[in-house]
């Protein structure tokens, strides 16, 4: 990474209360960016962005991602060099509950980003995260390629698989195809790490548990998913972005950010794995009693990152385990967990660097 690309620079970040965003501001406000965030607050208590002190330093704009006026405003009144959309519905469970929220926050958010950056002309650079789960899955046990079909089976997947389809037009029809506003988008496999507050998400799940002393209660035990730190992705996309910066129209494309082979595991192995490293704590397999369908298998293909960016995976699955853990202990220890997430962020630099 170029340290220097980002020192000073202006980046605007949607999401940045969420627990991406959050690890995101902290790490451009470590490489000196001058950050505007504009998000709504925080969905859990506690939140990374609360106990990290997110806020300290930056401009955090409370707000509505579906409120086209107002993040248009904000965003004018930024003047951001580099865009970075991560505000989101983001559970696959919760969107069969609230399908319409799921399409206005991830498609119609979409398109009012886009639009506040077509008017917005200091812009050179915007990246739009989606997910690994935007692709057509078909349960197939190979990485699927940046250039294959979007879908998605339930409303989170599909409406995933739709931004990327609003990203794909506005590229085309009123971008130039990146030549002079590049526009990228991400899909990252499943990130987790310390400050992930979120219901229904496996290791959230598990520290409510052993904090609880209850079991932790497991639904799909063989279901297969391309786990990563969070810092993986989010070292991804700075990398991404400073390329854009470099040649706009070629680098504005799709890019899968995910681990190795070898750290596609079951959720059966990462609870297990999760329990020895916290020390000592039981679970169960529950059916899912509203029997909503998830998909069982899904890998990336990262080939085109690794070869084009020179990104690939520093940490590995067994690693992160150990530094999310030690995230949760220090939390629940009373520990300042803004120094403790900077002291990580540090440690992870350093890794890359190496």
């Amino acid at each position: 990474m170029n340290a220097s690309f980002w020192k000073g620079r202006r980046v605007f970040v949607t999401g940045h209360t969420g627990f991406k965003g959050g690890w995101l501001c902290l790490w451009l406000k470590q490489l000196g960016a001058d950050v505007t965030g504009y998000a709504l607050e925080p969905a859990s208590t506690p939140s990374l962005f609360a106990v990290a002190n997110v806020a300290d330093g930056i401009n955090s704009i409370i707000g509505d991602i579906r409120d086209r006026e107002k993040l248009t405003q904000v965003m004018l009144e930024a003047r951001p060099e580099v865009v970075i959309h991560m505000a989101a519905q983001a559970l696959v469970r919760y969107s069969y509950q609230h399908p319409v929220e799921t399409y206005e926050v991830n498609v119609m958010g979409t398109v009012n980003l886009l639009e506040a950056v077509r008017s917005c002309d200091s812009v050179k650079s915007v990246l739009v995260i989606t997910s690994d789960k935007c692709y057509e899955n078909r349960e197939r046990d190979t990485g699927y390629r940046e250039d294959e079909a979007m879908g998605g089976y339930d409303p989170y997947s599909n409406s995933k698989g739709c931004a990327e389809l609003v990203v794909s037009a506005y590229r085309q029809s009123y971008f130039d195809h990146g030549k002079h506003v590049a526009i990228a988008t991400a899909r990252a496999g499943n990130v987790i790490g310390g400050g992930d507050w979120s219901a229904d998400r496996l290791i959230p799940d598990m520290v409510r548990a052993f904090n609880a002393d209850d079991d932790v209660v497991v639904r799909n035990p063989s279901a297969v998913r391309p786990w990563q730190h969070v810092l993986e992705a989010l070292h991804g996309y700075l990398l991404l972005l400073e390329k854009m910066a470099e040649s706009p129209a070629t680098f504005s494309q799709g890019w899968n950010f995910g681990p190795e082979e070898k750290d596609a595991r079951d959720v059966a192995w990462i609870v297990e794995r999760f329990v020895s490293v916290w020390g000592d704590a039981n679970w169960r397999i529950e059916a899912d009693a509203g029997n909503l369908h998830e998909a069982h298998l899904l890998k990336l293909d990262c080939s085109k990152a690794r070869r084009e960016l020179a990104w690939q995976p520093v940490l590995g699955l067994e690693k992160a385990m150990e530094w999310i853990a030690e995230w949760y202990r220090r939390h629940r220890g009373g520990e300042d967990m803004a120094e403790f997430s900077n002291r990580q962020l540090q440690v992870y630099q350093s890794e890359v660097a190496r």
